[in-house]
């Protein structure tokens, strides 16, 4: 089941989109803190992004530019200001489909499939890791923190990943050693700790100092 992320303060539009959609078998997720959509965006790991541009707090065009600095994730314009400024506005600013208000549901239905199908039938649909602000994008093998991203090895990907989705736990050397060369036999130890200490140095760079725990005589954390 596809996930997607409706930004829309509209609560009768959100409604009734969310309704029809899901009558499609989409599961929709509508923001609620309109000054935090990142944060829900992060929690909800959508397939494709619905955004209105007149919001609370911040618009549509800049969640888009949030968005866009972690995420390829396909992202359609739902909104009443549909004059040529803004289209073009909203293409610009990384969104890649625009509907007018009011629109037809047929013709929603329609787009959304469309883009579906053009981003995930051959890729695959992606995810976002998240701890203290950093966003970890599985699909491009990205860190991004503030305002800085990182381009990451096959090596950094597994070990941020399999650290990041047991961040409430340690994690053994032996488990990340299994995972970063998907065997059983034997590696040096040594390998393990030339990657992580590397990881570390590209950590630090962008300011993620601390990001990656030591527990002796056990393996790593997130810290």
């Amino acid at each position: 089941m596809y996930k997607i992320f409706m930004v829309e303060d509209d609560e009768i539009i959100a409604k009734s989109v969310k309704q029809h959609l899901e009558s499609w078998n989409y599961d929709v997720h509508c923001v609620k803190d309109f000054s935090n959509v990142m944060s829900e965006f992060v929690s909800c790991a959508p397939q494709l992004v619905l955004m209105d541009i007149k919001l609370p707090f911040f618009n549509g065009y800049h969640w888009c530019t949030e968005i866009r600095k972690v995420s390829k994730v396909p992202v359609i314009f739902l909104s009443s200001a549909s004059d040529n400024m803004n289209v073009v506005m909203a293409m610009n600013m990384g969104g890649d489909d625009f509907i007018a208000k009011p629109f037809d549901f047929d013709i929603l239905t329609a787009k959304i499939q469309a883009m579906l199908r053009r981003s995930y039938d051959f890729m695959g649909t992606g995810s976002i890791l998240e701890h203290q602000g950093a966003l970890l994008n599985l699909t491009e093998a990205t860190l991004s923190y503030q305002d800085e991203k990182l381009e990451l090895t096959k090596n950094d990907l597994k070990i941020l990943q399999v650290l990041m989705e047991n961040k409430e736990k340690v994690v053994s050397r032996d488990t990340l050693m299994t995972k970063l060369w998907e065997s059983d036999n034997y590696v040096d130890e040594n390998t393990l700790s030339v990657n992580v200490n590397r990881l570390r140095k590209k950590l630090e760079g962008i300011g993620l100092t601390d990001f990656i725990v030591t527990k002796k005589g056990i393996g790593y954390r997130i810290g």
